[in-house]
């Protein structure tokens, strides 16, 4: 399996980087997630920073080499997220859950598959066009889809930050999950956050993804967005591969991984939180979220050892 990959992210106007995103891989399988914390509610960074890590460490438990069953993997574990946040948040008290848009990708024997949840995206581009995007779980969505507002007003429309689909609030998330995609050498899959999404039309996404390496157009994405957005900017953040194909045999190009050396039950893992936090602002241990992610889960599996 071989891909190239480049991610970064860019606090904006905002006082904390509330975006996450990371990708974990083994022989077989890729993984590629992004959260987007929720600037509303309290601590969306928290949220994001679980989803991130819940992810991950299902896909070090079912990826051997690769996950046998991709959707529902994806289904499980987004909402193994959910009830994660949740967790936290009763255990330390806070007086308010913290929320989280994701998307993930699962990549495996040359097909894709995909779910989110909220309004962090997917592009899936090959060859100048978008054959598939994740639709956003927002009302302004829906008033599209519904022919009551045009896709001119994403940016203007007094609705377009109203988001009904999340991991973290009082109900269960609903997930959206794609179809299984073929992927062909130089298809590009592009996760980013309503940050870079909201700034770039789709027309300016698929040139630059389509005329430049991921390692120049992903960076001048996010430059050109924060630029758009200025004092008033989202964080903005995007995660992208440009798939080469599962052939150990074929030539391996500069700045390409390569995962056929990687033992069968070996897992690499990236998981990037956002930049660091200006001077002042409350911080938090992501080491420590992820020790009591862990604590959460055993708790979870002793009950369940005496309800049997």
């Amino acid at each position: 399996m071989q891909f190239s990959v480049y991610q970064q992210t860019h606090i904006g106007g905002r006082k904390v980087n509330q975006d996450r995103m990371g990708y974990s891989f083994t022989r077989d399988a890729l993984l590629l997630v992004l959260a987007d914390g929720m600037g509303g509610h309290m601590r969306g960074e928290i949220a994001a920073t679980i989803a991130l890590q819940t992810l991950s460490m299902m896909f070090r438990m079912q990826a051997r080499p690769y996950v046998k069953k991709p959707e529902r993997f994806l289904e499980e574990a987004l909402n193994q997220a959910h009830w994660d946040i949740l967790a936290y948040a009763e255990k330390h008290k806070l007086p308010e859950t913290p929320r989280t848009t994701v998307v993930a990708c699962l990549v495996q024997h040359n097909c894709a598959v995909w779910a989110h949840c909220g309004d962090s995206r997917l592009y899936w581009v090959r060859r100048n066009q978008v054959l598939a995007r994740t639709r956003d779980h927002s009302h302004l969505e829906y008033l599209i889809e519904r022919g009551r507002a045009s896709e001119a007003e994403r940016n203007t429309h007094p609705d377009r930050n109203k988001l009904y689909n999340c991991l973290g609030a009082g109900q269960a998330p609903r997930i959206d999950i794609s179809r299984q995609a073929s992927l062909e050498p130089g298809d590009t899959l592009l996760l980013c956050s309503d940050g870079l999404w909201a700034m770039l039309p789709e027309t300016e996404i698929v040139h630059r993804l389509s005329t430049s390496t991921i390692v120049q157009a992903v960076p001048d994405m996010v430059a050109m967005a924060a630029a758009i957005g200025g004092a008033r900017a989202d964080n903005t953040t995007a995660l992208a591969i440009t798939w080469q194909g599962a052939d150990p045999k074929a030539g391996l190009s500069p700045g390409v991984i390569s995962t056929q050396m990687l033992p069968e039950d070996e897992v690499s893992s990236t998981i990037a939180a956002g930049q660091p936090l200006p001077s002042g602002a409350d911080a938090f241990d992501e080491d420590e979220i992820e020790k009591a992610i862990a604590e959460i889960r055993e708790a979870i599996e002793k009950s369940s050892q005496l309800l049997k």
